[in-house]
């Protein structure tokens, strides 16, 4: 339960934990023609400002070392880290993709495709978080940070799932209801030409007031409780495979009795 209320903290409280601030501090090799000496001093004073929270001066260094070396794979990873601290998702999502294609090591991979999948967690675009964290995985199998945040984003996924369902059962049962009350109107207008439109207009009014109510945010409660029912429905497959596996050895041990 420890790891289940960490993972109810870093995704409702701030999200902030789970980017862990990577920076490197060694600048790779590069090409003769740009300024690494501007370069790794902006990257420094970038990192310097970024560690003491002031995310909006550290953007400004990494922009001054991505204009010294714009082919700099250090300072478009951290620009995408302090864009992403700024809040700013999209901005954040550009530069950790250009990070990424550019990376060849493995661990490296492996921590912006997790930042990936912070973004698109963030924006409630589960389906494509679930997927930048398993290639984050695929890279690093040993990182349990990034598995919480894919099993967190899986349970998000489920619920934004049933929450569009139970929508879609919503709006066909106002359509049915329309066009029940349509029906009965018809009915009722047969012996009466005298259109009711103050009714009709207040009726027509609930109905899309009704329609464009906002579905409720899921809480931490509301996680927590999803995660305990995910929790019991696999307590409960295990027993009933437990179960079954001792009935069909039981079977097997009768059958050699025979």
């Amino acid at each position: 339960m420890k790891k289940m209320k960490y993972i109810m903290v870093i995704s409702f409280m701030s999200m902030m934990s789970i980017v862990s601030a990577q920076t490197r501090d060694t600048v790779p090799q590069i090409n003769k023609k740009v300024n690494p000496k501007i370069e790794r001093n902006s990257i420094r004073k970038g990192n310097t400002l970024y560690e003491s929270e002031k995310f909006t001066e550290s953007e400004i260094e990494y922009r001054k070392a991505l204009d010294a070396n714009p082919e700099s794979w250090l300072g478009t990873y951290n620009l995408g880290n302090a864009l992403y601290k700024q809040q700013k998702m999209d901005a954040a999502l550009e530069q950790y993709k250009k990070s990424v294609v550019n990376e060849k090591d493995s661990l490296q991979q492996a921590r912006i495709w997790h930042n990936i999948g912070n973004v698109f967690l963030q924006e409630k675009k589960y389906a494509e978080s679930i997927d930048a964290y398993k290639n984050a995985l695929r890279r690093n199998p040993k990182d349990n940070e990034t598995r919480y945040n894919l099993r967190l984003a899986q349970l998000l996924l489920k619920n934004q799932q049933q929450q569009q369902n139970d929508e879609n059962k919503d709006k066909n049962k106002d359509k049915d209801k329309d066009n029940k009350d349509q029906q009965d109107k018809d009915k009722n207008n047969k012996g009466n030409q005298n259109p009711q439109n103050n009714k009709d207009n207040k009726d027509d009014k609930k109905d899309k007031q009704q329609q464009q109510q906002a579905p409720p945010q899921m809480t931490k409660e509301n996680a927590q409780q999803i995660l305990d029912a995910i929790q019991q429905d696999e307590k409960n497959t295990q027993e009933k495979v437990k179960k079954a596996m001792m009935q069909q050895q039981k079977r097997r041990k009768t059958d050699k009795e025979w």
